[in-house]
């Protein structure tokens, strides 16, 4: 079943991510269909820009919790595979996107969806959405780039407390840290994303890609290291005690008990 709907209209690419039922959370089927999008619309010389945007009242909790449970039962030491399997590629064929990235952000987006919308370009938020890192709730620590992509965007404090206290903020104060580029009506976001990137693919496309290299590589670090310590980091916890105790327990809606290992 597609999961991640895929379409280009003239110079404009579109991937909407489509499991609105599970907030679409990020399942083996549908990170391998991002990756297939992503792929292609690095692949076609035709896209000038693209709009990310998701179906339903949120835009990504990340990793699907319940496939996750069952990797974890199957084989623990193995669980966190989709770090290197899954999210790096994604996030590394998101950034190889040479032309401007729009992601129009409803509801909740925590997790791997946050460290997908920070991997856009702009920035578009509905005003009910929410943003928060999640990982340290359950035990893990960051992937998908966020230990990067966060503090560079919010800076260093800001980004430690959204990952250590795992609280979420609203859109008015994602705004107000530079975490979005503009917050508008639930009703017309998808609209305003798509508007928006539509205008940039009429523009200066080499101009736009130039800037983007630039942006990219006068960063602090690469993003391939950034990708292999979060794996190496998530690999450890994720067979820590803390992590399997506290997904079983955000599954049954029990509050979690940290035992520090």
């Amino acid at each position: 079943m597609a999961t991640v709907a895929y379409h280009v209209d003239g110079a404009l690419a579109a991937i909407r991510l489509d499991r609105p039922a599970a907030s679409n959370a990020l399942d083996r089927a549908t990170k391998q269909q991002l990756l297939n999008a992503l792929t292609a619309v690095g692949a076609d010389d035709s896209v000038r820009a693209l709009v990310i945007t998701a179906a339903g009242k949120n835009f990504c909790v990340g990793q699907d919790l319940a496939e996750h449970v069952d990797a974890l039962h199957a084989d623990p030491g193995h669980a966190m595979d989709t770090v290197r399997d899954h999210y790096n590629p994604i996030l590394t064929a998101l950034h190889a996107i040479k032309v401007p990235v729009v992601v129009g952000i409803n509801g909740a987006c925590v997790g791997a969806g946050l460290g997908l919308a920070l991997a856009g370009d702009v920035r578009i938020a509905g005003s009910k959405a929410k943003f928060g890192t999640a990982f340290t709730g359950i035990g893990l620590a960051a992937d998908s780039a966020l230990s990067a992509s966060l503090p560079r965007l919010i800076g260093g404090g800001r980004a430690a407390a959204m990952f250590l206290l795992a609280d979420t903020v609203d859109a008015a104060t994602a705004h107000a840290w530079g975490l979005v580029h503009q917050v508008v009506g639930p009703d017309v976001l998808d609209e305003v994303a798509t508007g928006l990137a539509a205008r940039l693919a009429v523009g200066p496309t080499a101009a736009f890609g130039a800037v983007k290299a630039l942006l990219a590589e006068n960063a602090t670090a690469s993003l391939q290291d950034v990708l292999e310590r979060e794996a190496a980091a998530q690999q450890r916890l994720g067979t820590s005690t803390d992590h399997a105790a506290a997904v079983e327990a955000f599954l049954t809606k029990a509050r979690p008990v940290f035992v520090g290992h």
